[in-house]
């Protein structure tokens, strides 16, 4: 046999060590660390969007009136339902406080600007609708009010997944 052909397996089976080596350090990353920043990312995304609403009101409510054109709803109250939306809910995400309740607005307002205002960004919209639906399923994890609420104020430890140790 020759050398390049003893050298093959052994350098695969190095490639696969290397491969599981970098693979069982990932798997060490806390899922409640990707969950924060999922809540951050989230919440500023909309955040920054109600400021920007507030900061403009006029050219907020003259796009609604002209670009997004919700149906049955006025430019105005349109553009203030967004912006209530926007500034109140994204505060509990980053937090983790009530964070199952306030992704349900924010998804509402996902599916509003997919059907409504922009159907062909449905990439982005998938995106924020799987990251809104991720902390909805499983929760904002122990970084968060939530968590301490759980655990130290009712004195309920929520069930952990082997995922989020």
């Amino acid at each position: 046999m020759s050398a390049a052909a003893l050298a093959f397996p052994a350098a695969t089976a190095r490639l696969i060590a290397s491969f599981r080596l970098v693979r069982s350090w990932l798997a060490r990353v806390p899922l409640s660390l990707i969950q924060l920043a999922m809540r951050i990312s989230m919440g500023m995304v909309f955040f920054n969007s109600g400021l920007l609403k507030l900061h403009s009101w006029q050219f907020a409510v003259k796009l609604f009136e002209d670009e997004y054109k919700v149906p049955l709803l006025d430019p105005e109250v349109a553009a203030r339902l967004a912006a209530f939306n926007e500034l109140t809910f994204p505060p509990f995400l980053i937090l983790g406080l009530a964070t199952r309740i306030a992704t349900l607005p924010l998804l509402g307002m996902v599916a509003v600007i997919q059907i409504f205002v922009y159907p062909s960004a449905w990439v982005e919209q998938l995106l924020w609708a799987s990251v809104l639906v991720f902390l909805l399923t499983r929760g904002p994890g122990t970084i968060s009010l939530d968590h301490l609420i759980e655990r130290y104020l009712i004195g309920f430890a929520a069930p952990r997944s082997a995922q989020e140790v």
